[in-house]
């Protein structure tokens, strides 16, 4: 018994280290109130289906994430600790610090068995992979069309689920998730 725990731990741990070794870069974390939080990435290009509305990945560098989620403390009465935010717009731009070109996107939901619900999409950097890059975060929030506030809400938070932001972070370097693969 005291063998098979030990093999079964062992493997567990390779599962987790190989996990481990797929690079994926934290551009930046942000939270907001009422206690929303805000984790920035550049992940490895992925297959994302329906092929139509997505670039393919041999077509992309980087998979640009935006994991939107509750925070686990001072959160609204009834929040789940960690949950998915939904029915945000959340749109990026991705600018070549040498040569000004500029990539634009809207991020959109996405589910993985990493990450789970989040924002995102696969896209073709506007120049090298080698190049510095400006990434812009724009949040919307919700439209009443999208989400409708019960009087507790109002009451409570306003007339809005969060206020609009943005968020620029300078100098980022995508090469070591553009050039890796996630097979």
């Amino acid at each position: 018994m005291k063998k098979l725990f030990l093999g079964v731990l062992l493997l567990s741990s390779i599962a987790l280290f190989s996990q481990e070794e797929k690079p994926e870069l934290v551009i930046g974390t942000e939270r907001i109130e009422p206690g929303v939080v805000f984790v920035f990435e550049g992940a490895i290009k992925d297959h994302i289906i329906p092929q139509a509305l997505h670039l393919s990945e041999n077509e992309t560098n980087v998979h640009i994430e935006a994991r939107v989620n509750w925070d686990t403390v001072n959160i609204p009465k009834g929040t789940p600790p960690g949950g998915f935010v939904p029915y945000l717009h959340i749109s990026a731009q991705v600018i070549n610090e040498k040569t000004g070109l500029r990539t634009f996107i809207d991020l959109i939901p996405h589910i993985n068995l990493i990450d789970n619900f989040h924002y995102a999409r696969n896209i073709s950097l506007p120049g090298l992979i080698d190049d510095l890059y400006t990434v812009e975060f724009n949040i919307f929030q919700p439209t009443s069309v999208d989400l409708a506030l019960h009087k507790d809400w109002l009451k409570a938070y306003g007339n809005s689920l969060i206020n609009n932001g943005k968020f620029t972070y300078k100098n980022v370097n995508f090469k070591e998730v553009a050039n890796a693969n996630r097979d």
